[in-house]
């Protein structure tokens, strides 16, 4: 099985064995993040293959030298806040996905932020042996070492399994979020459900999704600009939204330990400055 991921545009990148096999076409044309992190002007297939070659030779991402270990990349990513959570005491655990391994539970703040510092959409991975063991000696707990599947919903039920009850999860979808807000119900959970990867989404799956969010990234989604209704934003060009009181919390949290100087104002919201939106949103 290929490793699968969703980057720059949404779009659709292949790896076998280390290579970059095969390229998608690109949705949007320009990102304000990865221009002023990567100097990316225009989003081509070529600058696509060639972010995700970076991506492998400097980090090893699909690779049995997956670095786990990272700095921060943005002040505000989910990674980021997920890390603070741990770090202030806020969360009990995490469920995330890393390339090599799948769904990961873990409680190091450390690990979390390395997983997921540098990884957007991932659709599907295989197992790399020298990973897993790795994640686990980090104290990471891998929910299906042998087939490395992404499931949140089965990484949730396990981390409530193993006595965590302030769970952050990562999903992607509505229908995901709604079965989560379920299993916080019926377990008596304080969990803070994240919507990542959203460029794409549907207005109808948008309004949906909104609904069993506690932050969300606006990625290159016009949907969810159109729809957003937040509580606190960070960032203009490619916000990061908290939908309810305790996501608000947490990203106020977070800006404690961003070393850049942070304006906080009252305004109505969303703000989205027309130049500094990616191009093309989807």
């Amino acid at each position: 099985m290929p490793h699968v991921m969703e980057i720059l545009g949404k779009t659709k990148v292949v790896v076998e064995n280390g290579e970059v096999v095969e390229v998608g076409e690109p949705e949007i044309d320009w990102c304000p993040l990865f221009e002023k992190a990567r100097g990316i002007k225009k989003i081509t297939r070529e600058a696509v293959k060639e972010n995700m070659e970076f991506r492998i030779k400097d980090f090893g991402l699909f690779t049995k030298d997956r670095m786990l270990e990272m700095d921060v990349f943005v002040g505000f990513g989910a990674s980021e806040v997920m890390m603070t959570g741990l770090g202030r005491d806020i969360l009990d655990t995490t469920v995330t996905v890393c390339d090599g391994a799948g769904t990961v539970i873990t409680n190091n703040p450390v690990l979390v932020q390395g997983m997921g510092a540098r990884i957007s959409g991932l659709i599907e991975t295989e197992p790399i042996d020298e990973v897993i063991d790795r994640i686990e000696k980090m104290g990471g707990i891998v929910l299906e070492p042998s087939k490395a599947i992404i499931d949140p919903v089965g990484g949730v039920l396990k981390a409530i399994e193993l006595g965590f009850k302030r769970i952050a999860v990562t999903v992607v979808d509505p229908g995901t979020a709604k079965m989560l807000r379920g299993i916080e119900d019926e377990n008596n959970l304080e969990l803070m459900i994240i919507g990542a990867h959203t460029t794409g989404l549907s207005r109808e799956d948008a309004l949906e999704i909104v609904k069993h969010l506690d932050i969300i990234t606006s990625c290159a989604s016009k949907a969810i600009r159109d729809v957003i209704k937040p509580l606190a934003q960070v960032g203009t060009a490619v916000p990061l939204f908290a939908l309810t009181q305790k996501g608000k919390e947490l990203l106020l949290e977070r800006a404690k330990e961003v070393e850049s100087p942070i304006l906080v104002n009252t305004m109505q919201l969303p703000v989205l400055p027309e130049k500094k939106q990616p191009k093309e949103l989807i």
